[in-house]
């Protein structure tokens, strides 16, 4: 019973790891792109920093929720083909008649999730409803990033196809753990998306081309010795295995600044999508706005996606 227990103390912590970017990426992330925002629109955003920091993994731990939540973070580009952004329709009905919603829903949706959440934004600001902008905000900041990671635009998305296994978490995960503190973040102010489907296609595109680098460059070095190639680090008071920071460092010189770059691009796009947003809204006032409490309903929900993400398991693909 004890190593039964033991065994699931060790996976979800695993399963940490290997969460979308990474929790750590994930809220860095976010937290950069509200000092990329314009005047009307900053001083909300910074007031409520540390709501749209913390509930930038929302989405991952939905993930225990929800049976459908796991293809928003993804794209299985390679299914549709040598040429898939020439292949997959960009328009979700269109796509729909081509390849049927269960084969849309099987090998990924990010780009639709993407344009769902900023029409969800767009409609918060009409309201004023100070949460729920919040809310969409957080979750399209969460999706924005995930588009830009290369192993979420593949079906070999932890390596598996190709002896790489881990190499998910490590890229997206170890990487930034360890190396973020050298990047600059400031990527000048957000800009005015017009089209915003399409400029999720765009990302995904732009990222997809990542992906052989990405792969590539961490074959080099199989010949790293196995002795220099993990080390074991403490979380939550549990040793577990992860990559050694020479060989990390190996990959990440090799990688020539991929990493930041993707963050980066995260960062600018997300405000951009923000910032759109509030403009396709009427640019409404924000000065002053408050949080609005949780109503019951809604602390009911946050308590149930907590325990479950504290107590369950993952539905659908893992390794995101």
């Amino acid at each position: 019973m004890k190593n039964r227990l033991y065994l699931f103390c060790l996976l979800a912590i695993l399963l940490l790891f290997c969460s979308s970017w990474g929790f750590f990426a994930h809220k860095s992330i976010n937290h950069s792109a509200v000092f990329i925002l314009p005047k009307g629109m900053i001083g909300f955003y910074k007031n409520n920093i540390n709501y749209l920091t913390d509930h930038a993994v929302d989405p991952d731990k939905r993930r225990y929720v929800d049976p459908i939540e796991a293809p928003r973070h993804f794209l299985d580009a390679d299914y549709y083909g040598s040429f898939p952004f020439d292949s997959i329709p960009q328009q979700w009905n269109e796509a729909v008649d081509k390849y049927s919603a269960d084969t849309l829903n099987k090998y990924g949706t990010v780009p639709w999730t993407i344009q769902r959440n900023y029409y969800h934004l767009v409609q918060a600001f009409k309201d004023l409803d100070s949460i729920k902008i919040l809310k969409y905000s957080a979750d399209l900041g969460h999706y924005v990033a995930d588009a830009h990671v290369p192993l979420h635009m593949t079906s070999n998305y932890n390596g598996q196809k190709t002896n790489q296994i881990g190499i998910h978490a490590f890229w997206e995960s170890r990487l930034p753990e360890l190396f973020a503190d050298r990047y600059n973040f400031f990527t000048g102010k957000a800009v005015y998306i017009d089209d915003p489907l399409k400029n999720a296609w765009k990302i995904c595109r732009t990222t997809y081309k990542e992906l052989d680098s990405v792969l590539v460059m961490e074959r080099k070095l199989q010949a790293f010795p196995v002795s220099q190639k993990y080390t074991f680090i403490k979380n939550s008071n549990k040793l577990i295995r992860n990559y050694a920071e020479p060989y990390a460092s190996k990959y990440h010189d090799l990688l020539n600044g991929m990493v930041e770059k993707q963050m980066r691009a995260s960062v600018l796009a997300i405000g951009s999508y923000w910032f759109s947003a509030w403009v396709d809204a009427g640019q409404p006032n924000l000065k002053g706005m408050v949080k609005r409490e949780l109503s019951a309903e809604e602390k009911m929900k946050e308590a149930l996606e907590e325990y479950r993400f504290q107590n369950g398991k993952i539905l659908g693909r893992e390794d995101l």
